[in-house]
């Protein structure tokens, strides 16, 4: 599996993109550098791309202790942390209702999915319409 993410600043954006099999300790290293990234903020939008999952680990007692460690860093942002989840396959919306589950009783983060992609990129507020859009920001950067 792969997982990327890259920060959009001026948008206020990260963008996650999943690939091939989803493995966890892959999401928490890519998780923990995010963290560290300088051009991390709290409150920042989070689109989760899951169009490439092909499968994904169901270790469901690792996932909760893993959504445990994210809840310090969304905790206490003000405003609540949008997540976006863009699941257009069913794989990837499996996937999306293990992510989105455990914040939808939480005040600090707004997990919504969605299986169009300019449905997903228009609740974000951003003006690009498509993935690849974003990707060529982000290479502009």
């Amino acid at each position: 599996m792969t997982v990327k993410f890259g920060i959009l600043p001026r948008l206020g954006l990260v963008v996650v993109r999943f690939s091939g099999f989803a493995e966890l300790a892959e999401t928490e290293t890519a998780f923990e550098n995010y963290r560290k990234h300088p051009d991390y903020r709290p409150g920042q939008k989070q689109l989760l791309d899951l169009s490439g999952v092909t499968g994904f680990d169901r270790d469901y007692t690792r996932a909760m202790a893993f959504q445990a460690k994210a809840t310090e860093v969304f905790v206490g942002n003000d405003p609540e942390t949008m997540l976006v989840v863009y699941a257009p396959t069913d794989i990837g919306l499996k996937m999306a209702e293990l992510i989105v589950r455990p914040w939808d009783c939480t005040p600090f983060v707004v997990p919504l999915v969605q299986r169009n992609e300019a449905d997903a990129l228009q609740l974000l507020g951003v003006p690009q319409t498509t993935l690849a859009e974003l990707r060529a920001l982000a290479q502009t950067s």
